[in-house]
This record gives C-alpha cells, structure tokens and sequence, in this order.
C-alpha cells in the first residue's frame, strides 16, 4: 500500500489540488490501480472503525451513458474522465462489523477480548438508530474518504473533481443497487488532466475560527 505512488510531496499534493472539469481521454486507469486507490483511501477515519464507505466505478462507455442524463451540467467529466467514482454511505454498516474487528485481532491491532467488547457495544447501539441518523453518519464517513480518495489520486498523478449536482433520487438504484440502504454523497470524476482547473480563493482562518 502507499509503495507506487507518484508524488510524495505533501504540500504540493494539498496545495496543488484543483477540480478539473476536462481530461484526456486517452488516458485510461487499470482496475488494478483505481483498486489501489480505494484501498488507500480506506485508511481514512470513520465511526467505530465501521467504514461506511461504498463506491459505484462508471468507467465503461456503457456505465458512462446510463450515467449521463443524471449528471446535470458535469457531462464533459462523465465523457472525457477516464472513471466516475460514485461515494456512496452504507447504512448498513454494521453487517460488516465482525469482519473488521476479527480482521484487527488477527493481525494483532487489537486483543480479542476488547474486540468482543466494542462489537457487543456497537450492535447494542447502532442497528436501533433512526434511518436519518445511520445517513448522516454515513455521509460524514463517507465525506472523509472522499476528500483522502482527492489526496491519494494526486499522489498516483491524477486529477478529480467533486460533484454534487447529479440525480441523487435516481443514481443508486439505476446501477441495480438498493436505495433504501445505499445514500449518494457525491460523485467524483478522476483522470488525468487536459485543462489545469481554475486556482480559487480561501476564506482567511480568522474569518472561520470562533474563539472561546
């Protein structure tokens, strides 16, 4: 994990980040290595280690038509990126829970006995919630590991844009999945940029910090 990226300059990863609108089309990403990236943008933090996170990869031209119509305005990512990864929350989370702690302990990052704990704990607690509670603390999650995913493309040599302006009533289940369970976050495009993306201002920190 982390041992084929491209660039390793932090600041210039952060710093150097735009939303960029048009790619190359003739630059494609292997399964392989968008699987990488998802891997390592899994190492982002999450509720109870619960990794709500779910994505949808359009990258084939069939994908990439049924998405289309859904996109409103963003059709030159959808048509020219080489993958449109659309963040999903799990509000079902939880049925991965003992994969995750068994996982921990069998690789020695956490004793069994607190293992049994915590997940006692957490089946006590989360499956009751409210539906609109397990949403919004899947689109939190799942906001985290989007914003690691922009980092991670980046240090692979690529490029993304975020988006929020799709059909999010109608994007789950027109890729056969069940939207009772499954909320849209956002969709990112990532590919390898044919225009830079436009530099943009930020908000002085003392216009945003309230101190007490």
């Amino acid at each position: 994990m982390l041992s084929h990226i491209q660039n390793n300059d932090f600041a210039d990863i952060v710093a150097g980040r735009r939303s960029v609108k048009l790619y190359d089309e003739n630059v494609k990403i292997s399964k392989e290595e968008l699987q990488a990236i998802l891997q390592e943008a899994s190492l982002a933090p999450s509720s109870a280690n619960m990794q709500p996170w779910r994505v949808i990869v359009v990258h084939t031209p069939e994908g990439k038509n049924k998405l289309r119509p859904l996109v409103h305005s963003n059709t030159r990512q959808n048509d020219t990126s080489a993958a449109m990864l659309i963040i999903l929350g799990d509000t079902h989370s939880e049925l991965y829970l003992e994969e995750i702690y068994d996982q921990a302990v069998e690789s020695g990052k956490m004793p069994s006995d607190v293992r049994n704990i915590q997940v006692a704990q957490i089946m006590s607690m989360f499956p009751p919630l409210p539906r609109e509670l397990k949403v919004e603390i899947a689109k939190v999650d799942a906001s985290l590991f989007a914003m690691q995913l922009m980092l991670v493309a980046r240090a692979h040599g690529y490029d993304t844009n975020p988006m929020g302006g799709f059909e999010r009533d109608q994007v789950v289940r027109s890729f056969d999945l069940d939207d009772e369970r499954y909320v849209p976050v956002m969709i990112l495009s990532i590919g390898k940029a044919k225009e830079a993306g436009h530099e943009s201002v930020r908000l002085p920190s003392e216009k945003i910090t309230f101190w007490r």
